[in-house]
């Protein structure tokens, strides 16, 4: 099973904290996981096409082409501003 996390306004525009792919839907790479999240309607669309989205794998920052495998837990967050 592979856990996919959304935080912050994320979780607000989406309406959800968190997806579990079982192995069958689960991309081979983090590319193909935006594409099949982006395929949920126009609100993940925007999300996933966003390349200022952040993304975790396994709690660590990833690169946008991460190759992922079951067990993993990718996480998206909104960019951060300050001020």
């Amino acid at each position: 099973m592979m856990k996919v996390l959304f935080f912050a306004s994320y979780r607000e525009q989406l309406n959800c904290n968190e997806l579990a792919l079982p192995p069958e839907e689960q991309p081979a790479n983090l590319s193909a996981l935006r594409q099949q999240l982006s395929e949920k309607g126009d609100d993940w669309r925007e999300i996933m096409e966003d390349r200022r989205t952040l993304v975790a794998l396994n709690q660590t920052m990833t690169r946008h082409d991460a190759e992922l495998k079951d067990g993993d837990e990718v996480a998206f967050f909104p960019p951060v501003t300050g001020g």
